[in-house]
């Protein structure tokens, strides 16, 4: 603690009273208590504080350990002994009850005087800084509760937005770049370069005449246009949408007669998405990068998700794999060998769940782009078929139990457990195509450890590889 330079020159001869005033000017509360921890005496500040705590009759003859909450009552035991040994004093937090039984939030710091076994503890007021905090955390949670509701409402436009059966677009006014696209306009406009590329050479005039009205009055009737190959006709309606500083076109096309937009999906391929929405098993397409694009009703409740909005965009390693590794093993399986079946493994929930499954993928190649299929099925806690005939065990285990009453069971443990070690090795670097990094990262040994492990047990040829 830093005081005064010269306290006697400065401050001269003070009294009693006037240093009593001086002190309770210095704080909203001052309490003067003996070496006991009992308040002898006390001022006020602040005349707020002194109506909350009621008048002082009640509080001389009254321990300060007792009036304050089961929270603060180690911090006063702490404070007190600093200022008897002395010490520098610390503000502490204190909850200081009220008359009314309720809690006031004190800032308290205490002091020793020279000479005297009375001990002076200055508190200041922190009702309107909590105050302040409670609203700024309610602020908060409000802006949270807006942001959600934003969300949701962004959500549900996408999903009009996607499920429109006209096509619909957004596009950047300056250059008619396109910014968006639902799925019926992506299979028209997707495989063009350009947004007026898709209309055949004859209307693409027209078309430039529409935007440029709706451009300068914000709105134009609509124009007939066919399109390019197909010949197909259409009325198309544009309106300007403004964000930021940037203008942007809203187009939409409306397919003349009883012409609809081609269906999405054949008849026998519109049957085989029915059948994926239905089967029990789960399904999901994630991207090169391993995020969801789609999962059916069945993945969602095993990663017990409220609906597919919610899954889109998240990284499937989040819930499948015991070990993020896992699913970027059995993506590079898929990208050399081609199609993986029935890879075990686990599947987490959102909420916590775990389920044993077995997984299945593939790649597939989606208006140009790689992705990933995957079947997942949820095999559970149930005994294994053992075929007639065949061992129970492997190999190896299977000439441990013929070594029971032969040999001690400390040694026979050993053998057990060296045999299951060099099973997991064998099954890791098996799964990983003999990348060792990989297999340690499974296996949650260092690659030196499991160096280790292969001389050991005979496995390939580390030697190699260690000395890279």
């Amino acid at each position: 603690m830093l005081g005064f330079g010269t306290p006697s020159q400065s401050l001269g001869d003070m009294d009693a009273e006037a240093a009593s005033r001086l002190i309770a000017a210095a704080a909203d509360a001052t309490l003067v208590m003996d070496q006991a921890g009992i308040v002898r005496d006390m001022a006020f500040g602040n005349a707020e504080l002194a109506a909350a705590l009621g008048p002082r009759r009640a509080w001389i003859g009254r321990a300060l350990a007792e009036a304050v909450g089961e929270d603060s009552r180690q911090k006063v035991a702490e404070m007190l002994a600093e200022a008897a040994a002395q010490e520098a004093p610390r503000w502490r937090h204190i909850n200081l009850r009220s008359a009314d039984g309720g809690n006031i939030p004190l800032m308290c710091a205490a002091t020793r005087l020279r000479g005297s076994e009375r001990t002076v503890v200055f508190a200041r007021d922190l009702r309107l800084l909590a105050s302040l905090q409670q609203r700024l955390v309610e602020a908060q949670q409000a802006m949270e509760r807006e942001y959600a509701r934003l969300r949701q409402a962004e959500t549900r436009y996408r999903l009009l937005f996607q499920m429109s059966g006209e096509p619909v677009l957004v596009l950047d006014a300056a250059s008619l770049r396109v910014l968006e696209a639902n799925l019926a306009a992506d299979r028209i406009f997707g495989a063009q370069p350009g947004f007026l590329d898709a209309f055949a050479p004859e209307d693409r005039p027209r078309v430039e005449a529409l935007l440029a009205t709706v451009r300068a009055a914000g709105t134009a009737e609509e124009r007939r246009v066919s399109l390019l190959g197909t010949g197909r006709e259409a009325l198309l309606s544009a309106s300007l949408l403004r964000h930021e500083r940037s203008s942007l076109f809203l187009v939409r096309l409306a397919f003349l007669g009883n012409e609809a937009p081609e269906p999405a999906l054949p008849g026998s391929r519109a049957r085989i998405a029915d059948f994926v929405e239905s089967t029990p098993d789960a399904f999901v397409l994630t991207s090169a990068d391993g995020r969801i694009i789609a999962a059916n009703p069945a993945f969602l409740e095993l990663a017990q998700l409220p609906s597919e909005a919610t899954a889109r965009g998240e990284e499937l390693s989040r819930f499948l794999g015991r070990q993020p590794v896992e699913l970027d093993v059995l993506l590079a399986q898929v990208r050399g060998r081609g199609p993986v079946r029935l890879f075990r493994t686990v599947l987490r929930g959102d909420q916590g769940a775990e389920a044993e499954v077995e997984v299945s993928a593939a790649s597939v190649l989606d208006a140009g782009q790689h992705c990933f299929g995957f079947t997942i099925r949820d095999i559970g806690p149930r005994p294994q078929p053992i075929e007639p005939g065949a061992p129970a065990l492997p190999q190896a285990a299977g000439q441990l139990t013929e070594l029971v009453g032969r040999v001690p069971l400390k040694e026979l443990v050993r053998e057990a457990t060296d045999v299951i070690e060099k099973l997991a090795i064998e099954a890791a670097l098996e799964l990983t195509n003999n990348n060792r990094a990989n297999a340690a990262e499974m296996l949650g040994l260092s690659r030196q450890s499991l160096y280790v492990k292969l001389r050991r047990y005979g496995i390939g040829d580390p030697g190699a590889e260690e000395e890279e």
